[in-house]
């Protein structure tokens, strides 16, 4: 499922953005369905974004533009298809189109082998000390069997002895990792979720995943070596996907 929602701050319509002919969710949907996905549906709020979306043969469902997530809006969809409990829905982002179908692949097949399990996600290494310092990057701790412990904008696990003298720094060997906004739910588990409260931890951290973590719900971790391509959040960003797209695409 792909939520696509009409408003966008720092690039309006962005949804619909032209990458080499083709609007940039119609390149998310054809990598979804690259992945071996059953099925590729776009939520959104937005008429000509779903009337777009059919008219290059994908599903779309209308959803209430009143959702304040994507989740949110996936849980509406989950229920106009009343999907069994234990489909496996992966959130791919409406603004991925370099997404990797491997990757969306890895993170479902990770919750199928995880019965215990509600949420799967992705995590790669850092590898810079910028990163582990950066609140804007999302750090999480994993258990050895590949639950995540607690997802964080602090710089986690704190290597104490190594940052004993202040200097901010990657100790060598730090299990560090950053996480990936990339999801796979049970269907029955992403429909209950938007009734839960938010947590304090949520709150805090403005980090959606830690109320699942907070009510008791277990999320694994599919870690991937290396940092999949970004997403498109400002016109940099478009020209750079543009670039990198149609490159691929001359190269074919």
């Amino acid at each position: 499922m792909i939520p696509a929602r009409a408003a966008s701050t720092r690039l309006p319509g962005k949804a619909l953005a032209d990458i080499g002919g083709v609007p940039m969710v119609v390149h998310v949907a054809r990598r979804a369905a690259a992945s071996g996905a059953a099925r590729v549906v776009i939520a959104t709020d937005d008429d000509t974004i779903a009337t777009v979306v059919r008219g290059h043969g994908y599903t779309a469902l209308l959803t209430s533009p009143d959702h304040p997530t994507g989740t949110d809006r996936l849980a509406e969809a989950c229920r106009q298809l009343e999907l069994p409990d234990e489909t496996i829905v992966v959130n791919v982002q409406g603004d991925e189109p370099l997404i990797d179908p491997a990757l969306v692949a890895s993170v479902a097949r990770v919750l199928e082998a995880s019965p215990g399990a509600d949420i799967a996600t992705a995590a790669h290494p850092i590898t810079r000390a910028e990163s582990l310092f950066d609140p804007n990057v999302v750090k999480v701790v994993c258990a050895e069997d590949g639950r995540a412990l607690y997802f964080s904008r602090a710089p986690i696990p704190w290597a104490r002895d190594a940052l004993a003298g202040g200097d901010r720094m990657l100790a060598e060997g730090l299990p560090a990792l950053q996480h990936v906004g990339l999801y796979a739910y049970r269907a029955g588990f992403l429909k209950r979720f938007p009734t839960l409260p938010q947590g304090a931890l949520e709150r805090f951290e403005s980090l959606e995943q830690l109320r699942a973590l907070e009510y008791g719900h277990v999320i694994v971790v599919h870690i991937t070596p290396e940092a999949p391509a970004g997403g498109v959040d400002t016109p940099a960003d478009l020209e750079r996907v543009r670039a990198r797209i149609l490159g691929i695409s001359s190269m074919d």
